[in-house]
């Protein structure tokens, strides 16, 4: 087995375990995610509680699903617009340059010039907690990093003699652009993609940690993760289980975008 392989399963592995869980999760869970039984409070891990119970006698491994669910589906959007509007603003930067590369450019430049968290910060106590306005407030800070890889690649693929080959023979700039150059600008942005996903788990985990992501009842991450940190003596299971996913959330990407890419560098 090729060490590239190696890294495709076993991130392949992850990813789909974890990916089947949270589609899971939106259709059944072992018991609901908000339902308390305070008589059920800190029970250890058992056939009846796979994680436990929480301080409410929740079902831990119910809102671990749940709360892994909506942190995918951020993370998912967040991606998506970044990714959809950075290669729109990086494929028209590099692709014609001048005037609008300059202003376009200079825009990603005063937006990566605050620190991307605290301006997230500001965006969301503007605009009030919530599913959406965190996917608005990330997507629009994902947007630079994404441009600024496909401008570049778009610089460099723009005067290519197969491109210039395209040209002579009657193609527009639309189908240079999209057709001939993009597809080259999958590899790098692949590795891109992946990065943007982890960060944004990491970021919407801090933003709920910090209890100005996802709120109460709904479950979050990193809002059972900020809960459980002052029960690690007494209930260490509550923590364990909830860091748990949002590590192997992070590693299975990780490690599949790593496979991938060996197996594309080896043909």
């Amino acid at each position: 087995m090729k060490k590239g392989n190696l890294f495709l399963y076993i991130g392949g592995a992850i990813s789909a375990i974890m990916s089947f869980l949270i589609i899971l999760g939106y259709f059944w869970t072992p018991y609901s995610p908000t339902a308390m039984n305070v008589g059920a409070k800190f029970q250890a891990p058992s056939l009846e509680h796979l994680m436990g119970t929480d301080n409410f006698g929740r079902d831990i491994f119910s809102r671990v699903i749940d709360g892994a669910g909506t942190t995918f589906f951020i993370a998912v959007s967040v991606v998506a617009i970044g990714c959809a509007l950075g290669i729109l603003i990086g494929s028209l930067c590099g692709y014609y340059g001048g005037l609008p590369d300059i202003i376009l450019t200079r825009i990603c430049d005063s937006i990566t010039a605050f620190p991307s968290f605290l301006l997230a910060l500001v965006i969301i106590s503007i605009m009030g907690s919530g599913k959406y306005n965190i996917i608005f407030a990330l997507g629009i800070l994902f947007i630079p990093s994404f441009a600024r890889i496909v401008r570049s690649e778009f610089a460099r693929y723009r005067d290519l003699n197969y491109i210039k080959s395209a040209r002579l023979m009657g193609a527009g700039s639309f189908r240079i652009m999209f057709r001939h150059i993009l597809p080259n600008t999958f590899p790098v942005l692949l590795s891109a993609i992946t990065i943007g996903f982890n960060n944004a788990v990491l970021s919407e985990a801090s933003m709920s940690f910090l209890s100005i992501g996802i709120q109460p009842p709904d479950a979050s991450l990193g809002s059972m993760l900020s809960d459980s940190q002052i029960y690690l003596g007494s209930a260490p299971w509550y923590a364990l289980g909830t860091g748990a996913v949002i590590i192997l959330l992070i590693l299975g990407f990780s490690l599949l975008s790593e496979g991938l890419q060996r197996m594309s560098k080896n043909g």
